[in-house]
């Protein structure tokens, strides 16, 4: 079966996608929010389709619609809130983290 944290991990990804032409060079996004809703299993070995929609921009926070499919049965639907950042800023901050959590 299709595991929840699964279809999370391929949601996130899908709006990674959806979002990466359009960001300026030296940014990235960080996901801030999610909800998912896992309507339906998905047997092993089964082809799902994933899509992300980005509906509403506001600053540098982006939300997207998600939506996922196996034949023609909803599989999964949710909102993701992606912050856009500098990426060479939040990796220096998450190493600093990393360091100050051992």
């Amino acid at each position: 079966m299709l595991a929840t944290p699964r279809v999370l991990a391929l949601a996130e990804r899908a709006t990674v996608a959806a979002v990466a032409d359009a960001l300026a060079a030296g940014t990235t996004t960080v996901g801030t929010r999610v909800e998912l809703d896992h309507l339906a299993p998905s047997p092993i070995g089964a082809e799902v389709e994933v899509t992300a929609v980005l509906e509403r921009v506001t600053d540098r926070r982006l939300e997207l619609a998600v939506r996922v499919v196996g034949g023609d049965q909803p599989v999964a639907r949710g909102r993701v809130i992606r912050v856009v950042v500098d990426a060479a800023g939040f990796l220096r901050q998450a190493g600093a983290d990393a360091g100050a959590a051992r």
